[in-house]
């Protein structure tokens, strides 16, 4: 590392420390509420999709989700000369619980890039930007790819993270299994779409996927058709790939700009699955933290020629109404006629 960069190091460790009200940042220490909130909000604002959901601090490590939104109507008529009126919490209609596990968010900057950054003024805010953005990526990640929550991670066997913690679509399966569809009825383990498939589209799949949801959230205008990017290239590619006329050229422009998909408007996703689609609303997905238990530790490493960022937060990805989702896996797209 070399000197200017040293010096702007150790501004920037002890800026950390001041923020934290803490005497050293190379010594591990909890974040301060304030600092947390302020970090939360970073990330969730560096992720335009993180920024469409609810990410809350809760106290608790585990306990009840908090059911945000209004999970059923509540429009009614008691008559009151045989019983008392008896209003109708909706917050939640069964009791669903969240856990929130440890995650290591623990990254390395070797000495070389440092000193590539270090003859910028804004030395201090890159660093804490890519620690930023690679945790926002991380989170999104584990939301739509975790299935377990193995004691010791394996990257190399698990390279989407897969066993770091139970993501939003794991949730779903597990809380509602009823709401999600995993095989069709031309090919087990299969849903096939196209002609000769279970559905002739992807539109026609989406539009009988929202009959899966409670009757009261179908015409939500909230909903979003969440997809991989391979799944949306697959839908509109053999529409954009041919010869055609001025007409049918801008109407394709329309259809790929729109990317409606049955009736709904589609998200694409970084790190979503490539053979699914999930109907529901981003407010429906939260991702609670636990407030006070972010840790952090900044130290410089000479053996490896790099300073390590260690920091951890308590996580947990939280479906908030079941009945407001549903999950498509396994899709092929082809043709079977």
């Amino acid at each position: 590392m070399l000197n200017p960069t040293r010096l702007a190091f150790a501004a920037f460790c002890a800026q950390l420390a001041t923020l934290n009200s803490v005497a050293h940042a190379t010594e591990k220490f909890a974040v301060s509420p304030t600092i947390q909130q302020r970090l939360e909000t970073r990330i969730q604002e560096s992720s335009d999709y993180l920024s469409l959901i609810n990410m809350i601090g809760v106290t608790e490590k585990s306990g009840a989700k908090l059911g945000l939104g209004v999970t059923g109507p509540v429009a009614s008529r008691t008559d009151t000369t045989q019983k008392d009126r008896n209003p109708r919490d909706v917050s939640s209609l069964t009791e669903q619980l969240y856990n929130c596990v440890k995650t290591d968010f623990d990254t390395a900057f070797p000495y070389a890039l440092l000193d590539a950054w270090a003859k910028f003024p804004d030395f201090q805010n890159r660093l804490r930007d890519a620690i930023i953005q690679r945790q926002a990526l991380d989170r999104l990640t584990i939301g739509w790819n975790g299935k377990s929550i193995a004691p010791a991670t394996d990257l190399a066997t698990n390279p989407l993270l897969q066993d770091v913690n139970k993501g939003w679509l794991q949730n779903l399966r597990e809380g509602s299994p009823e709401n999600v569809m995993a095989t069709g009825t031309k090919q087990a383990g299969q849903v096939r779409v196209g002609p000769g498939g279970d559905y002739e589209t992807l539109d026609a799949l989406v539009y009988d996927v929202i009959t899966m949801l409670d009757p009261w959230h179908q015409q939500n205008t909230g909903l979003r058709a969440h997809v991989g990017r391979k799944l949306l290239h697959d839908k509109y590619f053999p529409v954009v790939n041919r010869q055609q006329g001025a007409q049918d050229e801008l109407a394709s422009q329309l259809l790929v700009s729109q990317k409606s998909i049955g009736g709904l408007p589609g998200l694409v996703v970084p790190f979503f699955p490539d053979n699914a689609v999930l109907v529901t609303m981003p407010k429906n997905l939260s991702l609670y933290y636990q407030d006070g238990a972010r840790r952090r530790q900044v130290m410089d490493e000479p053996k490896r020629d790099r300073i390590a960022n260690y920091e951890s937060s308590n996580d947990a990805y939280v479906v908030e109404d079941l009945g407001a989702a549903a999950l498509v896996e396994n899709i092929v797209i082809g043709s079977w006629v």
